[in-house]
């Protein structure tokens, strides 16, 4: 049987969170990377919105939310037990209200917003992430699991906007989890440079060897 099909963008925590899912269950894809300025026809057609992540199974119709691409492919294989380390409300929040101050804190200009009041918005969802990590190890037990793929691409995303700033924050489990998980193989197994895809091209097997 075919792979699936994942457009993705290297750069979006969307499409960082599912390549993590998908990598860790071991579930080979076929990768198109996406030029979000020349959007593929493919893409378009699989799913109208144009955004990415996109994963189409084959014989199936496409998943075009990262959550459910994550919960897709650990549904078929968990090998870590990522699924039992869930955590919706948590998440729901990290893609709602976080992520809303996030974009007004790093696009101030595209957004017409108050960057540093929305830097201090955020500083209640990131107390909570410090404050479980430091009774855990991780968000939800001493393990990774989904909850925390599913959010530090987008922690990882706030602190790049003023490094020097988000280490003087009085958040050091948090820095240390983050950086822990930025530094793991997992994570640098998902994030290997592919130019964009374009219809013809040579098939890129997406199949992380993690170490």
């Amino acid at each position: 049987m075919a792979d699936p099909v994942l457009y993705s963008f290297r750069r979006c925590p969307y499409a960082m969170r599912a390549r993590l899912a998908l990598a860790i269950s071991g579930t080979a894809c076929e990768l198109r990377e996406v030029k979000l300025s020349n959007k593929p026809d493919a893409l378009l057609a699989a799913s109208p919105k144009g955004a990415v992540p996109v994963l189409v199974p084959p014989g199936a119709g496409p998943i075009d939310e990262s959550i459910d691409i994550m919960r897709w492919s650990l549904s078929r294989r968990d090998p870590e037990g990522w699924l039992e380390r869930d955590d919706h409300e948590l998440i729901a929040a990290n893609d709602g209200g976080f992520k809303h101050d996030l974009d007004r804190y790093k696009y101030p200009d595209r957004h017409g917003s108050d960057s540093l009041a929305h830097r201090e918005s955020a500083l209640g969802f990131l107390g909570e992430l410090d404050a479980r990590i430091a009774a855990n190890g991780q968000i939800c037990g001493a393990q990774r699991g989904l909850a925390d793929a599913a959010i530090f691409p987008f922690v990882r995303q706030f602190a790049a906007v003023d490094r020097d700033w988000f280490a003087g924050l009085p958040m050091p489990h948090l820095r240390t989890w983050l950086s822990g998980h930025l530094e793991s193989p997992l994570f640098k197994a998902i994030m290997v440079r592919h130019q964009p895809w374009t219809e013809g091209d040579e098939p890129i097997r997406f199949a992380p060897a993690i170490a």
